[in-house]
């Protein structure tokens, strides 16, 4: 249950070697505060775990966990690719250095207008819909293009309901038994579908959805691979693998996780002779959840049925509170060995009764 939590010699939040009251007192509050250290870390801890089973492997940052200019600045000088989800998304990575073919764009619903851009600026699309590759033939020459194609492999999880994006309630992807039929009229179009996806929710810190994941998005691709003679160039299974938000929580033994997961890979490859084609896996939590933290002054304290602890950040700041009921992790920064005499909510600054960062904290 790593949370990367260090105390200085002065008893306060230790962040990559800075301490966090003198950054609260030279930059003010709120402050994020990103450990450049940590997401190199967590990068090449991901990448060494699975390169050593599957040397043909990439990972690909899904940038929305955090599209701070550095952060995705960092990831780009380790050898990261980038997964985007939106044509910003897309936009923000070329300017930083990433060639179009570091960049895998998985939109959803997006218009013609953002289908070209995509497009144009070099990066592989990513196809979640019929619709999207009947556009995607209207707006762009399809002759030779490579895309790939999102497929629903009827498997879902997440650490809420509105973070699972696999199975029948899900609006991602291409259904499974609708692919071969799709792939194929791709190529009828004239595109060159190289690639297949899956990503079936975030925050997993079971192993066996995943797993299940796995295995379906492998027998799909060996189907449109046997149906349609495609030889994939690489088959992407997202991104997902949760970190630990409590100290109970346990991390991920990521190369249990590894071993398993490339092995069955490596299995449905040889029972569907579909050579080697790369890799892909998508963290995002994974790679940056750890290493940044929010800094807040107590501004308030308020007395009423509760006792609330007020703050000068809101859910403006750091929004998963209220949208999800997420449990982020709460120190006194000033004082780390302070011990828990009572519980409290604690409360941001908006006026919206659903700003709350946490209720009955100790």
């Amino acid at each position: 249950m790593d949370l990367n939590i260090k105390v200085n010699d002065k008893n306060h939040l230790d962040i990559g070697g800075a301490d966090a009251i003198d950054i609260a007192e030279e930059f003010g509050t709120p402050t994020f505060v990103i450990d450049e250290n940590r997401i190199r870390e967590n990068y090449n801890r991901f990448y060494g775990a699975f390169s050593k089973y599957y040397p043909d492997f990439k990972v690909f940052y899904a940038c929305k966990a955090n599209t701070n200019l550095a952060v995705m600045k960092i990831l780009e000088s380790e050898g990261c690719c980038i997964d985007a989800v939106s044509p910003g998304e897309v936009y923000t990575a070329k300017k930083l250095g990433f060639d179009g073919q570091r960049i895998l764009f998985t939109g959803n619903n997006i218009t013609n207008d953002e289908l070209k851009f995509v497009h144009e600026q070099g990066a592989v699309l990513n196809i979640d819909s019929v619709s999207a590759l009947e556009r995607l033939a209207k707006v762009v020459d399809p002759e030779g293009l490579k895309i790939s194609f999102r497929v629903n492999p009827m498997v879902g999880a997440g650490h809420h309901a509105h973070t699972i994006t696999g199975g029948v309630m899900s609006k991602f992807g291409i259904m499974d038994n609708e692919a071969s039929e799709v792939y194929q009229q791709a190529i009828d179009l004239g595109f060159t579908p190289i690639g297949m996806h899956s990503h079936i929710g975030s925050g997993i810190l079971d192993p066996e959805p995943f797993k299940l994941a796995v295995e379906s998005t492998m027998d799909i691709a060996g189907k449109v691979h046997e149906d349609t003679g495609i030889d994939f160039e690489f088959i992407d299974f997202g991104g997902g693998i949760g970190v630990p938000y409590t100290p109970e929580e346990n991390v991920v033994d990521l190369d249990k996780f590894a071993e398993v997961n490339i092995g069955l890979f490596k299995e449905k490859l040889e029972e569907f002779d579909m050579g080697s084609p790369t890799m892909y896996l998508e963290p995002g939590r994974f790679l940056v959840a750890d290493a940044c933290v929010l800094l807040v002054t107590v501004n308030s304290v308020k007395q009423s049925y509760r006792k609330f602890i007020g703050v000068d950040g809101g859910f403006h700041t750091l929004l998963r509170p209220a949208m999800y009921d997420s449990y982020h992790h709460i120190v006194d920064a000033s004082r780390m060995d302070a011990p828990n005499t009572q519980e409290v909510d604690i409360a941001g600054n908006v006026c919206e009764s659903g700003d709350l960062f946490a209720r009955d904290r100790p």
